[in-house]
């Protein structure tokens, strides 16, 4: 999300000389390559004027702090210009008012942008995230299976869906499944209205009319974030005639430029609820404006990836964890568990995208044909072991390794190169667990968990602390990122021939 503007920007910063205030000329030339970056990634070209202009009076002149280069000055200065660009007034802008049950969601959007699979994205998050019970019906009369569509997903995320009923009209529908909602019991009931390849007035009026009848609380357009400006028209469009009480954008896990989203906030004057970032049912995360300004500008982010950490381990098994690694055992199963567990958070790109400072060691290791496959063989080797190879590697001998690197299809040289990394990490975890109970490997299980789960957000020393861990000292499913050099035991693993 957002690397070529990202790079571009990076590059910018990277220029700036070693000097005790910035001078004019210094930010002119660093605003000028600013402003170029901007209208590449497709960023509106009133919006750039206006960001521009934004931090021009607050760099100029102004002088460096004590230990802070005039370059780190002014990442700090398009830093917060950003996310105020991206936020605007907002400060909630992922919430959702579902409050008044049962309350009524709005799907609204072009064809193609992926309303409906995000109608289901959304439904999901509700009932597992914010325990509401969701009815999801389709509106969508005029393209072929798309109500079926809807259905599927349905019963692939356990949601509800109308029962569809062949010849009704979208008005007709809304009207169903706001009486089979009210009747039923749910909390919210989504609405996913009907696209066309462009705005039209039909399309317009259609909405219209089922906006009136559902008043919905929430009316979410839905666009496709690789339109570029398109879809800062299309929003604007929208919610002249219908509306809209947010965004969502989808496809922001592809090789897009990411303008739309810079543009869209400070255009319609709406915020951007949700981004989608995959077709798989739980790749939709909320758009929190300082974490993707620190995605943008390569601060990483560290809260996402805290999140996503306790999302795919449990409390009890990080403290098991934490006893085995204290004693100093440390296995193949061990390991295997490490590395599903990244491949969980999004694997070795996703995870580093978040990590500040990463952004070259990523570069580096998809130059060296590094992907995330590798992850999935290193499982593999695992899994061809016999339990007792898994519980000792150490009795690992010529034959063995014969033996379980054929039964994984692999060479005996990658088998040796995870033994080696298994080793390395052996050691660090030994070595770890003998600091004692205030050590390294406690502090880096608390900053992750913490005694009451996740660490206060707005507490610099815990946001700290979590970072530690998510960093090259953290056992839990980032083995040895340290600097810029590869992760270790992956570099001429199972490189691409």
């Amino acid at each position: 999300m957002f690397e070529s503007l990202s790079d571009r920007l990076s590059g910018v910063f990277s220029k700036l000389t070693k000097q005790g205030a910035l001078s004019e000329a210094d930010v002119a030339t660093a605003l000028r390559e600013v402003r170029v970056a901007l209208l590449e990634a497709d960023v509106s070209l009133p919006v750039v004027r206006d960001f521009i202009r934004a931090i021009q009076e607050k760099a100029s002149g102004q002088s460096v702090t004590k230990s802070v280069t005039p370059g780190q000055q002014v990442v700090k200065i398009v830093h917060d210009e950003l996310i105020a660009f991206l936020a605007g007034d907002d400060a909630n802008a992922g919430e959702m008012k579902i409050d008044n049950p049962p309350a009524a969601i709005l799907m609204v959007g072009l064809q193609g942008s992926g309303k409906t699979t995000t109608t289901a994205k959304l439904a999901k998050r509700l009932t597992e995230k914010n325990g509401k019970r969701v009815l999801m019906a389709s509106l969508d009369v005029n393209r072929p299976a798309a109500m079926e569509q809807l259905a599927i997903l349905g019963k692939q995320i356990g949601v509800d869906t109308l029962p569809i009923v062949k010849g009704e009209k979208p008005e007709q529908i809304a009207k169903r499944a706001k009486q089979q909602a009210t009747f039923g019991g749910y909390d919210v009931y989504m609405l996913d209205t009907a696209g066309r390849l462009h705005i039209d007035q039909v399309l317009m009026d259609e909405v219209q009319s089922v906006r009136d009848i559902a008043k919905p609380r929430e009316t979410l357009l839905v666009v496709d974030g690789l339109t570029g400006q398109d879809a800062v028209n299309v929003a604007e469009q929208f919610n002249g005639q219908i509306g809209i009480s947010g965004v969502v954008l989808t496809r922001m896990d592809g090789d897009g430029r990411g303008g739309a989203a810079l543009s869209m906030r400070a255009v319609t004057g709406k915020p951007i609820k949700f981004v989608g970032l995959g077709e798989k049912m739980d790749a939709l995360e909320e758009f929190h404006p300082e974490r993707i300004a620190g995605r943008i500008l390569g601060m990483g982010d560290i809260v996402s990836l805290v999140e996503k950490a306790q999302e795919t381990i449990e409390a009890e098994q990080a403290e098991r964890m934490m006893r085995r690694f204290q004693k100093g055992q440390f296995n193949m199963n061990d390991l295997k568990m490490q590395l599903e567990q990244m491949m969980k958070m999004g694997g070795m790109q996703g995870v580093m995208g978040m990590l500040p400072g990463m952004a070259k060691a990523s570069k580096q290791m998809e130059a060296a044909g590094i992907d995330d496959n590798i992850l999935k063989r290193q499982v593999a080797l695992i899994q061809s072991m016999t339990k007792k190879e898994r519980a000792n590697p150490m009795i690992m001998q010529a034959s063995r390794k014969k033996r379980v690197a054929k039964g994984a299809g692999l060479d005996v040289s990658d088998l040796n190169k995870l033994l080696k990394m298994h080793r390395q990490m052996a050691d660090m975890m030994k070595k770890m667990g003998q600091m004692g109970k205030g050590g390294m490997l406690k502090q880096a299980m608390k900053g992750m968990f913490g005694k009451s789960g996740m660490p206060d957000m707005n507490d610099p020393a815990a946001m700290e602390q979590a970072a530690k861990a998510m960093g090259a000292k953290m056992p839990g499913g980032l083995p040895g990122l340290g600097g810029s050099k590869l992760p270790m035991g992956l570099s001429g693993f199972g490189k691409k021939k």
